[in-house]
C-alpha cells in the first residue's frame, strides 16, 4: 500500500469509493433511506466539484493498492478531520489506521493540539481504538433525513 498527497486527478475516484463505501459498509448501522440521504447519487455532480476544492485546501492523502485507489483522507486547516472511507472490499486491512497516521503526523507537523471529527456509528469504535473520545453523540440531517454521529476528539 502507498499512502500519498491527493491531486486533482484522484477526485473521481474518491466521491465514487465514498458512495460505494457508505452504500456497502454503512448498511448494518444505517437504514437504507438514511443512506441514500448521505450518498445521494443527486449530489454526485456537485459533491465532485466541492470536494475537489476543499480537498485541495486540505491536508489529504489517499491510499492505492496496485495503482487502485482504496481509501482517502483529509484534515482542514483548523483540525477537522473530514473525511475518512475505506474502499468497501478492503476494510480492515490497516488503510484506515495508515491514513490517520499520516493526518496526525500532518497536524503536530502544523502545530495542532487536538484532532476533532464526526463519526458514523460505523466508524466509532475504529476512531475510539485510536485514542479519540466521544465528546457529543448527535443528529444530523441530511435531506430532510436525520442521521446519528458523534462528535470526537483526540488530543495530539
Amino acid at each position: 500500500m502507498q499512502v500519498r498527497a491527493f491531486t486533482d486527478t484522484d477526485i473521481d475516484a474518491i466521491v465514487s469509493l465514498f458512495y460505494e463505501t457508505v452504500h456497502e459498509v454503512n448498511k448494518r448501522d444505517y437504514l437504507q433511506e438514511q443512506l441514500d440521504a448521505w450518498a445521494s447519487q443527486d449530489d454526485k455532480p456537485l459533491k465532485l466539484q466541492i470536494w475537489g476544492q476543499s480537498m485541495r485546501q486540505n491536508i489529504a492523502y489517499v491510499a492505492e493498492i496496485d495503482g487502485k485507489l482504496v481509501g482517502f483522507s483529509d484534515l482542514t486547516p483548523h483540525g477537522l478531520l473530514d473525511r475518512l472511507y475505506v474502499h468497501k472490499d478492503f476494510q480492515r486491512q490497516g488503510i484506515a489506521s495508515a491514513l490517520v497516521n499520516r493526518l496526525e503526523e500532518a497536524a503536530r507537523h502544523a502545530g495542532m493540539v487536538e484532532i476533532d471529527t464526526e463519526a458514523s456509528i460505523t466508524a466509532k469504535p475504529f476512531f475510539e481504538s485510536r485514542g479519540y473520545r466521544v465528546v457529543l453523540a448527535q443528529e444530523v440531517e441530511r435531506r430532510g433525513i436525520k442521521l446519528v454521529n458523534f462528535k470526537m476528539l483526540k488530543p495530539l
